[in-house]
């Protein structure tokens, strides 16, 4: 297997990644019974030191429902027929998750409603409850 290219500033090597095979549930008539298409990818993130102290902090917090006990991240791909396929979609997965994290959150910043905001508001209340007293009729008893 071949480094996994995720950007210009980070690649995670080969010795780091380990792929196994199995047999899939998928689609495949009675080939399903034969071959191993299934394929597992486990990488443990916590070994890795390339990667950025923020960053690799990220994606632990993200994906931590998807971290087992030892540390290592495990991905399973059986979406295509053949094993080739189902790496290249597991290592693909692996890159997308990376790269969702790879930036900081935008700070969010207070705002507070405009002042017609706020009057547009209080108008369509007023309506509203116009609205409903007029259903109301007169019960007194009388």
């Amino acid at each position: 297997m071949e480094d996994l290219f995720v950007s210009a500033r980070f690649t995670i090597p080969s010795s780091q990644l380990t792929m196994s095979a199995a047999r899939s549930s998928g689609p495949g008539g009675q080939n399903v019974n034969k071959v191993n298409s299934k394929v597992t990818l486990r990488w443990t993130p916590s070994t890795c030191e390339k990667m950025d102290p923020a960053w690799k902090r990220r994606f632990l917090s993200r994906y931590a429902n998807r971290i087992n006990r030892e540390g290592e991240l495990v991905l399973h791909s059986e979406k295509y027929r053949d094993q080739g396929r189902n790496l290249a979609d597991a290592r693909k997965k692996l890159i997308d998750m990376l790269l969702d994290c790879q930036e900081a959150p935008k700070k969010r910043k207070a705002t507070r409603p405009s002042r017609s905001s706020q009057r547009r508001r209080l108008d369509q209340k007023n309506r509203q409850s116009q609205k409903k007293q007029s259903r109301k009729s007169n019960w007194s008893g009388d």
